[in-house]
């Protein structure tokens, strides 16, 4: 694997780390390999259709789990 050549940029006031800052065209090779892996061929997920039996309604769920933030 190549490597890339980076720069952290860090804030002034305490020295943490806030950003890196790469070569555009490391960027690119970045993009260009992560896009290839993205690219395979299609992935058939119907195989995976009716796996989970769920025990109560996905809607009742998620309303009854945020009532609990507040």
């Amino acid at each position: 694997m190549k490597e890339i050549r980076k720069k952290i940029v860090a804030d002034e006031s305490n020295m943490r780390p806030i950003a890196v800052q790469i070569d555009y065209e490391d960027w690119q090779e970045i993009e260009r390999q992560l896009g290839a892996v993205t690219r395979g061929k299609d992935i058939d997920l119907s195989k995976y259709a009716g796996k989970i039996h769920l025990t109560e309604d996905p809607l009742v769920y998620q309303k009854r789990i945020r009532s609990e933030w507040q």
